[in-house]
């Protein structure tokens, strides 16, 4: 019988209604943060901001490793002429762009009080984006942080999904067998690093489009795995 969960965050516990490739809203983030603090952006110092921030998206450059925010911001201030004192202001207002509207799908509070109330032992495992630091990461499911005694991201692991390092590092802070723990996410890396670790995969499938990432199960709703705890 299982006894844990691990959760992706984006699009499986939280909806960011924002396109999964941030593109073309890096010149946006940045126009606003300009408006905000009154700096001068040349078309060059703009230039700059989308070659960085282009570096380090995953979904162009894929990468095994995380990189930190402080490393990625300060190229971007540093080509921006700007003050490197500013780079904590900078990356809020620049998180916040992307977080702007977000939201729990309507089920997971009460799924995730049931699996905890059941004595379901409860994870995240989610890779954010450009070094997003866990202030801003985890406050996105702060309503239910409550119930998650393992609230990781690929900034504790230090690797990116599909490595399975991470699931390898809960399986051992949970004290559970591998073959016990369901990882459910929205994406074909998630249920590749379910494989890599030997975790349940479940993909979380919201669209009702088909897909097949190598899944042990597909679900609709959060709701829908609370058959394979018994409840």
């Amino acid at each position: 019988m299982f006894q844990a969960v691990v959760f992706d965050i984006g699009r499986t516990l939280v909806d960011y209604r924002k396109p999964m490739n941030w593109s073309k809203l890096h010149r946006p983030a940045f126009e606003q943060i300009a408006e905000r603090y009154q700096y001068h952006f040349t078309e060059e110092h703009y230039q700059n901001v989308g070659n960085v921030l282009t570096k380090y998206n995953t979904r162009i450059n894929p990468r095994d490793h995380e990189v930190s925010s402080a490393q990625i911001f300060t190229e971007i201030l540093r080509g921006a002429d700007l003050n490197l004192e500013d780079l904590e202001q900078v990356k809020e207002s620049f998180y916040a762009y992307f977080r702007r509207d977000c939201s729990l799908f309507p089920e997971v509070e009460q799924t995730l009080k049931t699996l905890s109330g059941k004595g379901i032992k409860l994870a995240t495992l989610s890779d954010v984006a450009y070094g997003m630091d866990n202030i801003y990461a985890l406050e996105d499911i702060e309503p239910v942080i409550k119930y998650i005694e393992y609230p990781f991201t690929s900034n504790d692991i230090g690797y990116r999904k599909p490595s399975a390092k991470g699931l390898e590092i809960l399986c051992e802070k949970m004290q559970t067998d591998m073959q016990k723990i369901v990882f459910v996410g929205d994406e074909e890396k998630d249920m590749v690093c379910a494989g890599n670790a030997g975790a349940y995969g479940v993909l979380i499938n919201r669209d009702g489009t088909p897909k097949y990432y190598g899944q042990a199960k597909t679900i609709h709703s959060l709701t829908e795995l609370l058959p394979l705890f018994n409840i």
